[in-house]
């Protein structure tokens, strides 16, 4: 887990995160209302992706030169297998010819079977085909540790990288889309390389060595027999260049699925309460007939390859058989040979047949990897200075000087934002929705880098902060919460790993939901599910919130932290924040103006700009901008009433 982690959720800090479902893919980055909702959503579509097939083969070979020697290894075993195979059929004949010789000699009166010989010989067949399949199953063995290296390899390298992406990225694809380049893709790609590698190598070896093979018991019948290759290449080239953008639009159809399955699971219960089932069934079929129909066109075109190639080779068995049949009655050749060259001809199309299967197995793996490869070169976020300034004795001061920032260049969402926050104070930042409110937080945070102006912690400039050391200084709570899946304790231990189970319970006990933990069947023990829907909202914030007061940062973010809760609740709540906050620089984020009544400072925020700043009883006093803010939620209180 990387810093990108805490965007949907808590407290950042400096040790190494524990494995859990990714965290980006969480709460997406965008707003929910305080500053433009963080940019556009979307999926990404077939036709956006990289068709490069050239570039994307040499990338997928830099994965595998990593293994230079391993793959030699299964190279020379995959060869050595093959030839051994090869010398079957034509040590097999010798023991017909044997067979045949003595067969007619018996008949004619002038001498018997050899069985001594055919003894030997079938010895020696016995003993090449044993060296075969065990060099056979060494090249498998070998390649299937090079393949699982690789598919580890290939997750480890699009974790890390969705840890490096910047959250404008995520505000503009699917979850879905994301897990399906770890799952489909990556799968695809290991499920298919370990068959092509050794196919391939087994192929070229034996179709040469068939070659070899044939051309020494006959060059007539090897001629009739590789007339058959431009026609079996022409039906390749048709069929692998048809079916590669049916395969490459199944493997983009098929992230699109994932994608919408996704959402709609994680939002059943909101697709449930609008009556929103006939619409997300639509876009499902929508998207699984796209995936169907690739599917179907792909596999089509792959289909008629081997009908064709067995056809093509038929082709070939017949006219060996008919003139082989006419020159061993001329004595032109043995019977044992015409035997053998038969089965190097099942052989010699056998391989070509392969190499078409394998063709269409390569553009499945190419189009897998196209996507893993496009998202890789995806644009990353801004890297840490080399010379980064180290941060260290925090006090808590907080400068914002000309903060321009907009999610788009044709959208500005913070216009020329300036203020000062002392060490310790409480400020709260309140405005309609869309002020740009908990855009300014995630700029703090360095989820988002400015514009233009600076922003400054401690006096020192976050720009030339690593991203670790800025964010260890923060706890954060949104309103929007994240829990994996663990106990109770873990997702409290997950801002503090080394934290006791004293040191949680405590924490627990500050936020008000020592009291809840203890009701639940296992405690501090039971296991959070997956979505967290066996403990309420409620109960999911209180624990967000314990797990920022382990944290004990210097200063803390609170957006809308209490929403969540009910009236009693937030009222303990809100004694355990004035305690936490004590001594500590406060950012709090409130749309219920009597939560931040004492603040030190009120930031009045509108369209960008600051409207107003002050405490809550001055800006009473003004009658401005806040007062109208405030005004109205107590007249739509009485309203309801």
């Amino acid at each position: 887990m990387s810093d990108n982690n805490q965007n949907s959720q808590t407290t950042q800090v400096k040790q190494q995160r524990p494995a859990s479902p990714f965290g980006p893919m969480g709460p997406r980055g965008g707003g929910r209302g305080g500053g433009g909702g963080g940019g556009p959503v979307g999926r990404l579509m077939p036709g956006e992706k990289a068709k490069d097939f050239k570039g994307t083969v040499k990338q997928l070979l830099s994965y595998l030169s990593k293994y230079k020697l391993s793959l030699v290894a299964v190279a020379v075993f995959a060869s050595l297998s093959t030839i051994f195979g090869i010398f079957g059929p034509k040590t097999l004949g010798r023991a017909t010819t044997e067979l045949f010789r003595g067969t007619m000699a018996m008949i004619t009166g002038t001498g018997g079977v050899d069985f001594e010989e055919i003894a030997r010989i079938l010895t020696f067949l016995m003993a090449i085909y044993i060296a075969s399949a065990v060099l056979r199953y060494l090249q498998n063995f070998i390649m299937s540790g090079i393949n699982a290296k690789i598919a580890h390899k290939m997750r480890k390298d699009l974790s890390e990288k969705i840890n490096r992406l910047p959250l404008k990225y995520f505000d503009s694809i699917s979850q879905g889309e994301v897990l399906s380049h770890i799952t489909n893709d990556v799968d695809s790609v290991s499920s298919s390389l370990e068959q092509s590698v050794t196919e391939i190598v087994s192929s070229i070896t034996n179709i040469v060595g068939v070659l070899v093979m044939m051309l020494s018991i006959s060059i007539q019948l090897t001629f009739v027999a590789i007339l058959t290759i431009p026609l079996s290449l022409i039906v390749v080239r048709f069929v692998v260049s048809a079916s590669q953008k049916y395969f490459r639009a199944q493997q983009e159809y098929l992230g699109n699925v994932n994608g919408h399955i996704e959402e709609m699971y994680s939002g059943h219960i909101v697709v449930k309460s609008f009556n929103g089932e006939e619409s997300a069934i639509n876009t499902f079929e929508e998207y699984n007939d796209k995936l169907f129909n690739a599917n179907r066109k792909s596999q089509f075109l792959s289909g008629i390859m081997m009908p064709f190639m067995r056809f093509i080779g038929n082709i070939g068995y017949v006219a060996v058989c008919i003139m082989g049949s006419n020159l061993a009655i001329n004595g032109a050749i043995s019977v044992g040979d015409i035997q053998a060259f038969i089965m190097y001809v099942r052989n010699f199309t056998q391989p070509l047949t392969q190499v078409a299967n394998i063709s269409n197995v390569l553009q499945q793996t190419a189009a897998a990897a196209e996507r893993i490869f496009t998202f890789l070169n995806e644009e990353e976020e801004t890297p840490d200075p080399v010379d980064a300034e180290h941060i260290s004795d925090i006090k808590g001061s907080v400068e914002f000087r000309n903060v321009k920032f907009g999610y788009t260049d044709e959208k500005t969402i913070i216009n020329d934002f300036s203020a000062t926050v002392q060490p310790g104070q409480k400020i709260a930042i309140v405005g309609p929705t869309g002020a740009g409110k908990t855009t300014l937080v995630k700029l703090l945070m360095r989820f988002y880098d400015v514009n233009s102006g600076a922003i400054f912690v401690d006096g020192h400039n976050t720009q030339n902060l690593t991203r670790n050391d800025l964010r260890s200084c923060f706890g954060m709570v949104l309103q929007d919460t994240w829990l994996y899946h663990a106990s109770v304790a873990d997702n409290i231990r997950y801002s503090k790993l080394d934290a006791t189970d004293e040191e949680v319970r405590q924490a627990a006990w500050a936020a008000q939901a020592d009291r809840f933990i203890k009701t639940l069947p296992e405690g501090y023990d039971m296991l959070i599910n997956e979505d967290a829907s066996n403990i309420s909202q409620g109960q999911k914030q209180l624990l967000t919130i314990a797990r920022a007061i382990l944290a004990d940062p210097q200063i803390l973010i609170l957006d809308e932290a209490t929403s969540s809760v009910d009236t009693r609740t937030e009222i303990y709540i809100q004694q355990a924040m004035d305690t936490l906050m004590a001594g500590r620089t406060s950012f709090v984020i409130a749309h219920r103006l009597s939560t931040i009544r004492n603040a030190d400072s009120i930031i009045v925020m509108n369209n960008g700009d600051i409207v107003e700043t002050g405490n809550h009883e001055a800006l009473l006093a003004k009658k401005g901008f806040y007062y109208e803010l405030y005004q109205s939620q107590f007249e739509t209180k009485d309203a309801a009433v």
